[in-house]
């Protein structure tokens, strides 16, 4: 695996455009499809955004490092919240009328919906890492 970037913060709701910056200005630089770049940071947003406002209450640190692998874009979300595991979190019932539905319960539906990967682990040293991804957005490799 290449390491792309990597970015290290005390993050804040404010912080969220600079998070998405650093997505976006990362994956231009390895020529990533705007539609894919679009959508890891709605997941990345949305991911974010939950971890701020129910598992830190507030501000807190967060790291997100992207990788390449093969001919696949992979993001790493790490934080020192308490464990939540967003993969279990059941989807909401998009059937009912929207006023009939209770408020939120569409970030992580969001995020299933944007990317390939999606999967979570608890850190050994506590904290969760979310790891999420496009596959095959990169063209092969050529052969010689």
């Amino acid at each position: 695996m290449e390491t792309l970037g990597a970015l290290r913060l005390d993050a804040r709701l404010e912080d969220l455009s600079r998070i998405r910056q650093f997505i976006t200005q990362t994956a231009s630089v390895v020529e990533i499809d705007q539609a894919a770049v679009y959508d890891l940071n709605l997941a990345i947003t949305e991911l974010i955004t939950n971890t701020l406002l129910y598992g830190y209450g507030g501000a807190g640190p967060i790291e997100i490092e992207i990788l390449r692998a093969d001919r696949d874009l992979l993001i790493r979300l790490r934080d020192k919240a308490p464990p939540f595991d967003p993969t279990g979190h059941p989807p909401p019932d998009i059937t009912q009328p929207l006023e009939s539905r209770p408020p939120g319960g569409m970030g992580v539906y969001l995020t299933r919906l944007s990317v390939d990967r999606f999967s979570h682990r608890r850190l050994p040293r506590g904290g969760n890492e979310i790891s999420l991804g496009k596959v095959s957005i990169f063209p092969p490799a050529k052969e010689e």
